[in-house]
């Protein structure tokens, strides 16, 4: 009911200490002043899509990015505002509920406030359905006081995440000229984003006012890039998770006679079940990219966990805790098969619907892989292949016991972690279509998004590599405990993100620095050899990286 919608809510005692945290802002966004530099143009991930990215996106293509500066910076043509007029904004959510999501709407309402009192922030309740009805709220601090640093999406609800056909986008163009919108921010995952790129487009072309921002809201931790580092709701959901898997690592350790088989909510990619190894240390963790890396089948993944078994059991180990990421399903290549065979009939309306109403497709046609009980089917193999081989006399331990559990809507609810209550509350990061854009197309044919994969090259797989063995024959769990918000593990960032190299954006400014100096050495009036030396420095450099270029542009496309 929209009348559920903003009400207040009852608060425990820690919801209530909670409402009370002022998170922190970084200091480019503390103070009335803003400070902004003007960069380069963004540009494709990849040179061969150029043409259809500018094809389909005409007059948002190049936009430049814009560095927010602190108040000590020494910018000389940093654009400096003083004073802003009021101006309205609507804000939306149209992904998946995840952890500090909330925290972005009150981010943004203490921004506009701040800045102009007179600004009014739109909520648009019951999600994209919200949207096209205009059916609003508007938001304020009396509103916002018992939805700050809580967790789940209930102060505006949500419905289905897309803004894609074209009814949908002139309700939702409709719906910012009627209400008279200087913006639209769209709180949401890869889909939502790619919807959120393809709207500020219409907008453009359509020459609406309202500007779109998107803000990279899911627990999934795919939708980053070279700017966006993390995601909202990615660290409180691998905390979360990380307690109770350690949990069941004690339990199983206790026990000695259970293998636990955990199945992570973390759509296609591995991000999530990658991140809560690195934090709890399980025994074994099968990710996707992986699989698809290396063509694994069902049977492959099976008998990698049931020489795990053996192994362990020739220590006289007996239990254990596997990892499964969701999203496993989809790159084994015989399943993968039968899941678009499956959505194919269901889209040709046979009587088979009901047989398969569990695996109708999402609205980005991809499985519902919530709904595959994946660790179920592993756990059954696996039972069944030890017991062939304890029959056999080529095991020697226990019989095989297994344990199944699937973590996804118990985290997604959670209270935030101090970190994304500090993230969301900042960010307000306008969402790059075009750096993981590429050529394929969503089933409607239009340039997406595509969510980033875990990096088999990147510094946080290397982690797991290097003691994965360990891993699997120590024992060496890591209980993180439930989540903190003071003392020892609030400030805690998630693992994979502390090991990367993140800083992409000081190494450009360094290249640039660089660059400016061959400038300043290299004009009219230097010597021959100067000349010469740089023209052969610069040569090679050149044939350098677009070699490096060409090899990974054709990696990314074979991935």
């Amino acid at each position: 009911m929209d009348s559920d919608f903003g009400i207040p809510r009852e608060l425990s005692p820690l919801q209530q200490l909670r409402s009370q945290y002022q998170p922190e802002l970084p200091p480019c966004l503390q103070g009335t002043t803003v400070r902004v530099e003007l960069g380069d143009g963004t540009t494709v991930s990849e040179a061969s899509d150029s043409h259809i990215i500018a094809r389909a996106f005409p007059h948002t293509l190049g936009q430049p990015l814009a560095h927010f500066l602190r108040e000590t910076a020494k910018v000389s043509d940093a654009h400096i505002i003083t004073q802003l007029p009021s101006i309205r904004v609507g804000i939306v959510f149209c992904g998946r509920q995840a952890p500090g999501g909330h925290n972005v709407i009150w981010g943004l309402y203490e921004a506009l406030k701040v800045h102009n009192a007179k600004s009014t922030l739109l909520g648009f309740l019951g999600g994209s359905e919200g949207l096209f009805a205009q059916k609003t709220l508007e938001i304020t601090d009396d509103i916002l006081q018992t939805y700050k640093n809580q967790g789940g999406y209930d102060l505006l609800g949500r419905t289905k995440d897309q803004i894609r056909t074209t009814e949908q986008v002139n309700a939702a163009l409709k719906a910012c000229t009627d209400l008279k919108l200087d913006g639209l921010v769209i709180i949401g995952g890869v889909t939502s984003n790619t919807d959120a790129a393809h709207l500020a487009e219409f907008f453009a072309e359509a020459k609406c006012s309202t500007k779109v921002v998107g803000v990279p809201v899911t627990t999934n931790g795919d939708l980053k890039n070279q700017f966006v580092e993390a995601n909202v709701g990615f660290d409180t959901i691998c905390k979360v998770n990380s307690q109770l898997i350690s949990n069941a690592c004690t339990d199983a350790l206790s026990a000695e006679k259970y293998y636990y088989f955990i199945r992570l909510m973390g759509r296609k990619h591995s991000h999530v079940a990658l991140e809560c190894t690195l934090q709890s240390h399980p025994n074994m963790v099968i990710l996707g990219e992986e699989v698809a890396a290396s063509k694994l089948t069902i049977f492959d993944i099976s008998k990698q966990i049931c020489d795990a078994v053996q192994a362990r059991a020739g220590q006289d180990k007996n239990h254990g805790v596997i990892l499964i990421p969701e999203g496993i399903i989809e790159s084994i290549p015989e399943v993968y098969a039968l899941l678009k065979e499956i959505h194919g009939l269901l889209r040709e309306e046979t009587g088979m619907r009901l047989f398969f109403l569990l695996l109708h497709p999402e609205s980005d046609d991809s499985a519902q892989l919530s709904q595959i009980e994946t660790e179920k089917l592993l756990a059954y193999l696996v039972e069944t292949e030890m017991n062939k081989r304890l029959k056999e006399g080529t095991y020697k331990g226990k019989k095989f016991n297994a344990i199944c559990h699937f973590f996804g809507y118990q985290a997604r609810g959670s209270l935030p972690s101090k970190f994304d209550c500090d993230y969301a509350y900042a960010m307000m990061t306008v969402k790059n279509w075009s750096q993981n854009a590429g050529s394929t197309s969503t089933s409607i044919g239009r340039p997406a998004i595509h969510p980033a994969m875990v990096d088999l090259k990147g510094k946080a797989y290397e982690l797991l590599r290097q003691n994965a063995e360990k891993f699997l024959m120590e024992d060496l769990y890591r209980n993180p405990g439930p989540l903190q918000y003071d003392g020892p593990g609030a400030d805690a960032k998630a693992v994979s993100l502390c090991v990367e190299d993140q800083d992409y954006m000081g190494r450009i400014k360094k290249l640039q620095e660089y660059l400016d100096q061959v400038r300043t050495i290299v004009k009219p009036g230097c010597s021959q050899d100067v000349l010469k030396a740089a023209l052969s420095v610069m040569a090679s450099v050149t044939d350098v990286l677009t070699t490096i270029s060409s090899s990974s542009n054709g990696g990314q496309q074979t991935a």
